[in-house]
């Protein structure tokens, strides 16, 4: 196969850049990988439709592989070059099981031209081998690798049952208490703060003022390795500026990884300029390539003007240099 059947792939958007397609002509891509799948599009023309089908490899051709993603999903295609960019979206698929025979889209109209196929993933589960609910490989994934290995299940009960608590933390709108100890070895700010004759030292109190009592709750959930994955994704930048202050390097990673993960137009904005105020740079390179190679950055203009009036000049010049770039290589 050629360089024409290659699909670009981000965390959760793939683009398949097809030339002009003869009538009654079949292409089928490369594999692509998101998730924990080998995923391949095609695309097939007669005098009267297209048809475009998106399925994930037999998982029954490698052992103990993932079962059959149940995904959801947003498929576009886009025709022409911005900005005179024509726009067919196909109506949101939730919750779908991908058999083998993956999923067919029949367009009622024969397009001639170079075109786009776009998906969007807005989420992808596996079955529950015992029968519970399927389980979204994006709410756990990181979270799982970066809290469950690092306490024991002991220290959870400490926290919530308030066994031997020796220290209050104040947040915005309420207070919660912990133990030094155990904040100490999470993270050298507190240790330094604890070892000190500073003021927490002597009044048994930390003061975070800047986070809300329940981002407080999902920071020291995290601490204390008792974290879910809800709670995680619903305070996530709260808990990355938390990481960043109190120098506890594998949170932000973990952060940092799962905003990777779900960057789109409606965010990813905000997240090139989180990314440039807390040093992320694979964050930052996510989100330039949604924004230049993906060419989303034709269909958000007024979201970008708003952002080059109030954003930091150098992140300004960086996504300049970005857009030039990519119009010189048109």
């Amino acid at each position: 196969m050629t360089d024409g059947a290659r699909v670009e792939a981000a965390p959760r958007l793939a683009q398949w850049r097809v030339d002009a397609l003869p009538c009654y002509t079949y292409r089928k891509s490369l594999p692509f990988r998101i998730g924990l799948w080998n995923w391949y599009l095609s695309v097939e023309r007669n005098n009267k439709q297209t048809c475009v089908k998106l399925f994930a490899e037999n998982s029954n051709s490698a052992k103990n592989g993932p079962s059959a993603p149940i995904a959801s999903f947003v498929t576009k295609l886009l025709i022409s070059l911005p900005p005179n960019q024509q726009t067919i979206v196909h109506p949101g698929i939730f919750d779908k099981l991908l058999k083998p025979d993956g999923f067919v889209w029949a367009i009622d109209s024969s397009v001639t031209g170079r075109f786009v196929i776009e998906i969007e993933f807005l989420d992808l589960k596996v079955a529950d081998p015992s029968g519970g609910e399927p389980a979204s490989i994006w709410a756990s994934q990181q979270i799982k690798q970066s809290s469950d290995n690092t306490a024991l299940s002991s220290l959870a009960r400490m926290l919530h049952e308030d066994i031997l608590t020796d220290i209050t933390i104040n947040a915005a709108d309420g207070s919660v208490r912990a133990h030094r100890a155990i904040l100490a070895v999470r993270s050298p700010v507190f240790r330094s703060m604890f070892s000190h004759d500073l003021r927490e030292k002597e009044l048994s109190t930390v003061d975070i003022s800047d986070m809300s009592l329940g981002a407080c709750h999902a920071f020291l959930s995290y601490i204390y390795g008792d974290l879910r994955g809800e709670e995680f994704l619903a305070n996530r930048l709260a808990l990355l500026r938390a990481a960043d202050k109190y120098d506890m390097a594998d949170l932000k990673e973990a952060c940092h990884e799962s905003l990777l993960e779900d960057i789109d137009t409606g965010n990813v904005l905000e997240r090139l300029q989180t990314s440039h105020l807390y040093r992320l740079p694979r964050l930052k390179g996510g989100c330039l390539r949604f924004l230049v190679d993906f060419r989303k950055v034709y269909e958000m203009r007024d979201e970008l003007n708003a952002f080059l009036q109030t954003a930091d000049r150098d992140l300004v010049a960086e996504v300049f240099h970005g857009v030039l770039a990519a119009w010189s290589g048109r």
